[in-house]
C-alpha cells in the first residue's frame, strides 16, 4: 500500500516557478537533501504520492500532487558534476528552483499533475489534515483560525499523511481541475 505526504514549497519556490513559466507544465523531478535547506523525501517510495503545497496570504493551495517514480541519478538528470561550480544537475535546469542546487541534493523523479496556484484547500479540509509518525502517533495541523492559516510553521518539511487526510487532498487535486 502507497504513502501519502506533505511537502511546503516556499514563496521563493513558487515565484521562480512563475518567473520561468512553469505553470500549467507537469515537474519530472523534485529534490530532497540532507541539510535542513531541503526537505528530506527519505520515508517516500516508489508510488507514493506527495502533495505540494503553498501558503499565500494565509491560504493553502495545492501546487501539483506527484507520484514518486524513483529517488536518485538517470541518464535524464546529465552529468554528475566534478566541481561546486558545476550544476548538480544539468538535464533539470528548468526545473532547478525545486531544490536542484541544495545541500546534498538527490533527485527524486516523479509523474506529476501540471503545476497550479488555483487549487485551494478549504478550511474545512484544513482541520481535517493529519499527519502520522513512525511510532503512529497523529497530528493535526496547528495555527487553523477561521478557516485560515495563521502560521505555516506545521507544514514545514515533509509530512507522511493519514489515509483519511490524504483523501482529503485528492480530492481537493481533482475537485478543482480547470
Amino acid at each position: 500500500m502507497s504513502d501519502a505526504f506533505t511537502v511546503l514549497w516556499t514563496h521563493d519556490t513558487c515565484r521562480a516557478l512563475r518567473k520561468a513559466g512553469r505553470v500549467g507544465e507537469r515537474p519530472p523531478v523534485a529534490f530532497n537533501g540532507v541539510h535542513s535547506s531541503l526537505p528530506a523525501w527519505s520515508g517516500a517510495r516508489p508510488g507514493d504520492q506527495v502533495y505540494a503545497l503553498h501558503v499565500k496570504q494565509r491560504e493553502v493551495f495545492v501546487v501539483s500532487q506527484m507520484r514518486v517514480i524513483e529517488a536518485g541519478r538517470r541518464d535524464c538528470c546529465g552529468t554528475a558534476p566534478t566541481t561546486w561550480e558545476e550544476p548538480a544537475y544539468p538535464g533539470h535546469d528548468d526545473w532547478s528552483m525545486l531544490g536542484a542546487g541544495g545541500c546534498g541534493a538527490q533527485a527524486v523523479h516523479v509523474d506529476a499533475t501540471p503545476v497550479r496556484f488555483d487549487a485551494s484547500v478549504s478550511g474545512e479540509v484544513l482541520t481535517k489534515l493529519a499527519w502520522r509518525n513512525r511510532r503512529g502517533q497523529t497530528r493535526g495541523l496547528k495555527y487553523v483560525v477561521d478557516g485560515r492559516l495563521e502560521k505555516s510553521n506545521s507544514l514545514q518539511g515533509f509530512y507522511r499523511l493519514t489515509p483519511e487526510a490524504a483523501d482529503e487532498l485528492a480530492e481537493v487535486v481533482s475537485g478543482s481541475a480547470p
